[in-house]
């Protein structure tokens, strides 16, 4: 099931998703990658996050942070727990984010993605999105998708 996030309940899940699913494939340094993790709750009020969960009241097992500004969603974060992966719980988080600012009128998806995450480009890339272009100073590719507008 998909719902929105419970702070409480579910930051220190999130946060260590983040920790073993996105950190490993950063190319940042130490010293960036620690304030990073320490910057997560406060990065997380702002925009929306969704969480997978077997059912309501269960812990996640992955989550989406998104933003919408304008006609652009742009996927902040997005982690599953390896033991959950290959389970399309990804492909239905994406899916609840691009329907979500689809009826908020957006028309265009945006994610960043590290150079050395294969797994993430791969997802994307089966998502529909396309590489627009690789930014160098964060080792990060660029990768954007058109979305239908769903009033």
């Amino acid at each position: 099931m998909i719902r929105y996030r419970r702070p409480q309940q579910d930051d220190p899940i999130i946060i260590q998703l983040i920790k073993k699913e996105l950190v490993p494939h950063s190319s940042m340094s130490k010293p960036d990658l620690e304030k990073t993790i320490q910057d997560i709750p406060k990065r997380l009020t702002r925009g929306i996050t969704l969480v997978a969960s077997p059912y309501y009241e269960a812990d996640p097992i992955g989550f989406i942070h998104f933003m919408i500004h304008g006609e652009l969603l742009y996927i902040d974060m997005m982690a599953v727990a390896s033991q959950q992966q290959r389970k399309r719980h990804g492909k239905t988080l994406i899916a609840h984010a691009e329907n979500l600012a689809g009826s908020r009128g957006c028309t265009q998806a945006k994610v960043m993605v590290d150079q050395d995450n294969a797994r993430a480009h791969l997802f994307y890339q089966k998502s529909g999105y396309d590489m627009v272009r690789y930014i160098p100073v964060s080792r990060c590719y660029e990768l954007e998708k058109k979305l239908l507008m769903r009033l």
